[in-house]
């Protein structure tokens, strides 16, 4: 189960978050594999290109870790290269490519990344990259499966400050 949320003003932020299943059980096993086993069609670079992608949801997340992780993601936005904060928080948007979204409020047509990245650097919502620090300033469940939480953000440029709220909604299915 992952859940989606919506961006809507500056003071609401929405996520995607994944909540892990209770009382799962992990079995080990042992596999010997040999240069000869590994697909030859994954090029020499591959593990490195694997480790260079933004994080995203994950199943063990829950609603809270998810809104921190996004959080301190914009906070280092440009570690360890430029607007990977911001690649984070795309991947846990949850927005249909193909529609326009009310992510940020308005519709807008957010399908591909740059028109993304381009509201965070050009917008109010910019006091979220580099910030200095985050308080959570209330959190609430209100229904099952949506979350909201309020964060107050300092952000890095003198008598910068801007409240946002975190909409998270759990779907099933997972991300994607």
């Amino acid at each position: 189960m992952s859940l989606h949320s919506s961006l809507l003003t500056p003071n609401s932020v929405s996520c995607l978050y994944s909540k892990s299943k209770i009382g799962t059980v992990s079995v080990g096993s042992r596999v010997r594999a040999s240069a000869s086993d590994v697909p030859d069609f994954l090029s020499a670079d591959w593990l490195e290109s694997r480790r260079k992608r933004p994080n995203g949801p994950r199943l063990n997340f829950s609603a809270e870790e998810a809104v921190q992780y996004q959080l301190d993601a914009l906070k280092y936005n440009d570690q360890p290269r430029p607007d990977y904060g911001i690649e984070v928080l795309y991947r846990f948007a949850g927005f249909d490519p193909f529609e326009r979204s009310t992510y940020f409020g308005p519709f807008f047509d957010l399908g591909q990344f740059e028109r993304f990245r381009r509201i965070f650097h050009h917008s109010t919502y910019r006091v979220l990259l580099g910030h200095k620090q985050w308080k959570i300033l209330s959190s609430l469940f209100v229904e099952e499966n949506r979350f909201k939480q309020r964060v107050w953000i300092q952000g890095s440029r003198p008598e910068e400050e801007e409240i946002f709220q975190f909409t998270m909604v759990q779907r099933n299915g997972g991300s994607r």
